[in-house]
């Protein structure tokens, strides 16, 4: 059977990410490819899971499979999907609201580039948000490089697009949520907030910062202060600084089965 590949087509690789993308319908599966001669119980559930869906499994050579990712390990199984199914913010709200505990929402403003999304992605997904969410344009979206440097965890975190990000805070904010800047320039620091509350934490784009329409929509901006000569960090290492600070001030006690 010829592969009916589009360039449009998102190509997902590895074991765990084909499973979970099957299993959380996150992305709409066209394909499912393997290396010819691969075998093992893994093996043969992704393929009977296609089977049952009536997803086509294609067999390939590992080298064909080898030049659509050659940095990344594929472990000789890759799924083809069409597109990423993002989450409606109103289902969201609904379902924070439903949740104990306090919620914690990652707003990101127009960052473009996609290694510094999938980490944030990850990152988020690590400390435990419960969403991210993206402006629909001038914003980098789930790709096939994204859902890599995410390793495979946007298939968990619920990713919301919207056509006005300023719109979609000033919703959070009327929620009872505190909308919380991010600036080098601020003199409140990450350390001296109070974060035991429902909070969004608005990341500003690699190279302008806060658009002013966001920052007017902030409670407050609060910053991550040097203790030594570099005065800035990545935005996706700044967003693991500060979720972890979060998790720290919340008494985070993860839970080992």
């Amino acid at each position: 059977m010829k592969s009916s590949l589009k360039k449009s087509n998102l190509l997902l690789p590895g074991f765990h990410g084909v499973h979970e993308s099957l299993l959380k319908g996150r992305f709409r599966i066209e394909e499912i490819w393997i290396a010819d001669g691969k075998k093992g119980d893994r093996t043969q559930e992704i393929i009977q899971i296609a089977q049952d869906r009536g997803i086509p499994v294609q067999y390939k050579t590992n080298s064909e499979l080898s030049s659509h990712f050659p940095e990344t390990i594929h472990q000789g199984i890759v799924a083809s999907a069409e597109d990423f199914k993002y989450s409606g913010l109103d289902y969201i709200l609904n379902r924070l609201r439903q949740e104990d505990g306090y919620s914690l929402v990652i707003v990101l403003d127009h960052i473009t580039d996609e290694g510094n999304f999938g980490a944030l992605i990850r990152t988020a997904a690590f400390f435990g948000a419960q969403c991210v969410i993206i402006p629909k344009d001038r914003s980098a979206k789930v790709t096939s490089t994204v859902f890599k440097r995410s390793s495979g965890t946007c298939v968990y975190m619920e990713i919301v697009r919207v056509v006005n990000l300023t719109r979609a805070l000033s919703l959070l904010k009327k929620s009872g949520f505190w909308i919380i800047g991010t600036s080098g320039e601020s003199q409140d620091s990450i350390y001296n907030f109070d974060w035991k509350r429902d909070v969004v934490l608005v990341l500003g784009s690699e190279e302008k910062g806060l658009s002013r329409t966001v920052r007017e929509q902030c409670h407050i901006s609060l910053s991550i202060p040097s203790f030594h000569r570099v005065e800035s960090l990545n935005v996706a290492v700044a967003g693991g600084v500060i979720l972890s600070e979060i998790c720290r001030q919340r008494g985070f006690n993860p839970q080992h089965e």
